[in-house]
């Protein structure tokens, strides 16, 4: 062990007031830099614009290329039976083995997309399903009306016809479908308090 006294240490100069001015300008310089890399970098990570990247655990999707290796043809409707924050937990629970691509916050229309759109997310509980389509969880419990409400149907609306442009979905109720819809399935969301109506309507842009 080293007993030795140090040396006694210098007095440090004192900064100008220049030079500290100077020092706080390219720090917040720097500090902008990063703040606006990390916002380019979260404007290539989503697909949508305005969406907040919630990435769900590897573990819960599959890996993919699509349209090259699947072509996109449906958008899925779903009500998560949980609330937002604890889907978007779930999801990125490598255990869960579940994820869709984006959750719809109820209070205020609030989107978070958990997977790419390019990735198949397990959504459907059908691999054919999955591969060829886009899914949307909502907010909510399928037997509470409440939840759904009109910044949910605008958000989830606007959302579900950017994905119809953008891969040439007829904007229709044969290609945006209800989990319940999905062959197989045991799930009955959106349920019936769901207002497919308006739904459809909005996304057609009425």
């Amino acid at each position: 062990m080293d007993r030795s006294v140090p040396p006694t240490p210098r007095p440090l100069a004192t900064p100008s007031r220049r030079a500290v001015l100077r020092g706080g300008l390219a720090f917040a310089a720097a500090a902008t830099a990063a703040l606006g890399t990390a916002d380019k970098a979260m404007a290539s990570t989503v697909d949508h614009p305005g969406a907040v990247w919630s990435p769900a655990s590897t573990k819960n999707y599959t890996a993919s290329n699509r349209t090259t290796s699947y072509p996109i043809s449906l958008v899925v409707v779903h009500v998560t039976q949980e609330t937002y924050a604890d889907t978007v937990r779930l999801f990125q629970d490598p255990a869960h083995a579940a994820s869709a691509h984006y959750v719809v916050r109820s209070s205020d229309g609030s989107i978070g997309q958990c997977v790419r759109e390019h990735d198949v997310a397990w959504h459907a509980g059908n691999w054919s399903y999955n591969t060829r389509s886009i899914g949307i969880e909502h907010e909510g419990w399928v037997d509470q009306p409440g939840y759904f409400t009109s910044a949910m149907y605008a958000s989830s609306a606007a959302l579900t016809a950017e994905i119809c442009d953008t891969y040439g979905i007829p904007k229709d109720r044969e290609h945006i479908i209800g989990h319940v819809e999905v062959p197989g399935t045991d799930h009955t969301d959106p349920g019936p308090y769901w207002d497919w109506t308006r739904y459809i309507r909005l996304v057609n842009g009425g």
